[in-house]
């Protein structure tokens, strides 16, 4: 009973603790959030006060000043000083120039949840099926890019030939713009009969290996001298000295080159999805949005790409604690 009562005390205030530390991580977040939120909604006022001026002149409300004209050529916020009882309809436009944050909810939540509810999850119109498309190549692009970085970076660090002959063109490659690119390598490959996924994927792999390579060269040359000297004093080959001390070296350094590589490579299927014309994706859902003006689609399908962004880089995230911890590296 005495261990049970002096025990109470000690668990409540672990308890405590832990919440704060909670409260401590989730409140600076929740604050920022609020903070871009608000200033979202301030700035919808005078990016979509001109349209909602003309639909109220339209509807007979009087307006300063009622020239169309002198309206175009006025200052945003100085037709929202002038006409305050109409900043309200800036907020709840069919085709706004900047959404509200509660449209974009709206429409995130109609193209994945409702969808989902109306057992429609992988209807063309959901943002569910379209994330699909655009997530399959993705990861099948990352996968080529990380493979052919890592064999690069090997290379380089193992023969001063690919260091002087590889690297200058790896680096050079990235000035390139992808939109220049991106129709160049859909173009050549339909030429020769291929489409579908592997284009799309090649464009990721573009984008991706060349964080993992520069990050895996700089993870296998961190050994320092004394270490590589105590292995060849053991007498260590060269592939010894690799697998024993240079790929456990490295990483830490190949995880946070495969998280910027992933996020490289969402954005390559989504660019290689745009000049193909394709129906599915969300690169062809962006594409689709402008067409046709509707901006709330847009940004749906942004907030969209973001969204499986950051499920992707968490993913390899918790991968990367878990080997690290395995590996007895503190993480």
């Amino acid at each position: 009973m005495t261990d049970a009562v002096l025990s109470t005390p000690a668990g409540a205030s672990g308890v405590g603790a832990a919440l704060r530390g909670v409260a401590g991580a989730v409140v600076p977040v929740l604050v920022v959030v609020a903070a871009i939120v608000a200033l979202w909604y301030v700035a919808c006022v005078p990016m979509n006060i001109k349209e909602a001026l003309t639909q109220a002149e339209r509807a007979g409300a009087v307006i300063n000043p009622p020239s169309a004209i002198e309206r175009r050529d006025a200052s945003a916020i100085g037709l929202v000083v002038r006409n305050p009882s109409h900043a309200s309809a800036t907020l709840n436009q069919e085709r706004p120039r900047l959404p509200a944050p509660h449209q974009v909810g709206a429409e995130l939540w109609k193209t994945t949840g409702g969808m989902v509810l109306r057992g429609r999850a992988f209807s063309k119109r959901s943002l569910i099926y379209h994330a699909w498309v655009t997530l399959s190549a993705t990861v099948f692009g990352f996968v080529i890019g990380t493979v052919a970085g890592v064999g690069l970076a090997v290379g380089i660090v193992h023969s001063r030939v690919m260091n002087m002959a590889v690297m200058p063109w790896a680096i050079a490659s990235q000035t390139i713009p992808i939109l220049a690119i991106a129709p160049m390598i859909i173009v050549v490959l339909n030429s020769v009969g291929v489409t579908g996924l592997l284009p799309k994927a090649l464009i990721s792999a573009y984008l991706s290996f060349f964080p993992v390579t520069v990050g895996m060269v700089k993870g296998l040359r961190s050994p320092d001298s004394m270490q590589l000297d105590l292995l060849r004093t053991y007498s260590a080959s060269r592939s010894e000295t690799f697998w024993k001390l240079r790929l456990p070296a490295s990483m830490p350094y190949f995880f946070t080159s495969m998280k910027i590589g992933m996020a490289a490579a969402l954005v390559g299927a989504i660019v290689g999805e745009m000049p193909t014309g394709a129906v599915a994706g969300l690169g062809a859902r962006l594409l689709a949005g402008s067409y046709y003006g509707q901006t709330v689609q847009i940004w749906a399908a942004l907030f969209a790409a973001a969204l499986l962004a950051a499920v992707l880089v968490g993913a390899i995230g918790a991968v990367q604690r878990a080997t690290l911890r395995r590996m007895g590296m503190a993480q």
